[in-house]
């Protein structure tokens, strides 16, 4: 019994001087752990004659609930002590000035939109009235797109109805520019479109910037000159070029324009998959059957059309890598632009 009484007195005593909890972790090891005080006497209950082992065992677990007990309590109030401090220490004077919040900003390709040499040309409008979402008829039977075609697969397209689906490209505007005024004319058609498809090259919703021009005498030749001074406008003289055949149902012939890779300089990386070109605008002549489902008469009228991506010469003139960025409001990258 006194050996008990003076194992609870020195407890006490340095319990008193236990400020934080690590303090009393450490006292709670020492006095109830495997190698502590309480539990290396409950080992010596072999060594006690058996009529006194139960009131040995009682004294020795009385001992361990009390010094347990102390040390939640003290806990308790300790970190209770060190919230207050906490909140103390946290605590926000309203009657100071707040701090003024970021602004937004113009998006990395706005500037792109801008500097286009194609935009800046006297070209006759720019209709923004461009619907996104069409009728299937507009999206594609009126650019020559049967309905058996590829791309109407729903793996490439958004349908929201039977025959409403989210635009694939810019192209309707043509359609119904061309419905409503008689040639010649030249158009820019901005906006946004939407594919299913995401890579680091490609995202399900993109901006996209169309251009149509029909008259009595217009050639391949004069889409080349066009896409030529855009393409060293925007990024510079030195950069190589080539126009590679393609096919487009609304177009005949058809041409997809190539850079030499920005990143890699010709090189070979993720973003031209190593072949040290990427694609960057598609174009052609006007298929004569859109004149004709337009109205017009294809014996007299030729034309031009083209269609690129904002995002991806966005993407080739900041020497971004990965086209998602765009849409993840990083403020790390935005704060760039």
């Amino acid at each position: 019994m006194e050996d008990f009484t003076a194992i609870k007195n020195a407890f006490l005593e340095d319990l008193k001087t236990a400020t934080s909890t690590a303090e009393l972790q450490n006292l709670r090891v020492r006095y109830t752990g495997r190698k502590g005080t309480v539990t290396t006497r409950l080992k010596q209950l072999a060594t006690i004659p058996i009529d006194e082992r139960p009131a040995f065992g009682k004294m020795v677990n009385d001992l361990r609930l009390f010094i347990e007990g102390e040390i939640e309590t003290r806990e308790s109030r300790i970190r209770e002590v060190e919230r207050s401090r906490q909140i103390g220490a946290e605590a926000v004077d309203i009657t100071l000035p707040g701090n003024s919040p970021s602004r937004a900003g113009h998006t990395p390709s706005r500037p792109s939109c801008r500097r286009s040499s194609i935009s800046s040309h006297p070209w006759d409008s720019i209709p923004r009235w461009g619907r996104k979402w069409n009728s299937t008829v507009y999206n594609f039977e009126a650019l020559n797109i049967p309905k058996d075609h590829p791309a109407r697969d729903m793996q490439d397209t958004f349908y929201i109805g039977d025959d409403v689906i989210c635009r694939t490209h810019t192209s309707p505007v043509q359609v119904r520019v061309m419905e409503k005024r008689k040639p010649p004319l030249k158009i820019i058609a901005p906006g946004k479109v939407y594919r299913c498809d995401a890579d680091v090259t490609h995202s399900p919703m993109f901006h996209q910037v169309e251009g149509l021009m029909v008259d009595t005498d217009i050639a391949f030749s004069d889409l080349k000159g066009v896409l030529e001074i855009f393409v060293h406008r925007m990024f510079s003289k030195e950069t190589p070029l080539r126009f590679r055949p393609s096919y487009f149902p609304f177009t005949e012939p058809s041409a997809e324009v190539d850079i030499g890779c920005i990143l890699c300089r010709g090189l070979g990386c993720r973003v031209c998959k190593g072949t040290g070109w990427l694609e960057v605008i598609g174009s052609g002549m006007v298929h004569p059957r859109v004149f004709e489902m337009a109205g017009y008469d294809s014996e007299k009228y030729t034309g031009f059309a083209f269609g690129m991506g904002v995002e991806r010469i966005t993407m080739l003139k900041y020497s971004i890598d990965d086209i998602r960025m765009f849409f993840e409001n990083d403020i790390r990258f935005l704060r760039q632009f």
